[in-house]
């Protein structure tokens, strides 16, 4: 495999996992903050943050965009026809890389779907549920 695609893999793994937090932090946390009753923590978080705001007024962009940047970064890690160099050091690299670009790419997909599902769904949910 050549380095420039073991580059690739890895700025977009690092990628989707920095703007899945991204979506977490602006439009999933506050809206169960709020649902918990902790508007003041989300008052201190904006007052902190305030570029939080303009996240959220473009929640739908966001989350689409790390969507499919999850999806692309998804279709790198587990394309087929992936090998690894002959060379028992470079071969052992190769699988550290594949094994850590696959975590964080779990890991970014699990934080996205949190907060997909807390940005579109928890709120109707309880609204459903306490009526």
């Amino acid at each position: 495999m050549e380095p420039t695609y073991r580059w690739r893999e890895t700025a977009l793994s690092l990628g989707t996992l920095f703007l899945s937090t991204g979506t977490l932090l602006c439009c999933a946390l506050p809206i169960l903050l709020v649902s918990l009753g902790l508007g003041a923590a989300v008052a201190a978080m904006i007052d902190t943050a305030p570029w939080l705001v303009t996240l959220s007024q473009h929640k739908a962009w966001m989350f689409a965009g790390t969507g499919l940047l999850l999806a692309a970064g998804g279709g790198f890690i587990y394309r087929p026809g992936r090998a690894c160099p002959t060379d028992p050091e470079l071969a052992r690299a190769c699988a550290m890389a594949d094994r850590w670009n696959r975590r964080v790419w779990w890991f970014a997909l699990s934080i996205w779907v949190i907060g997909t599902f807390m940005a579109y769904l928890w709120l109707p949910l309880r609204q459903v549920l306490d009526s």
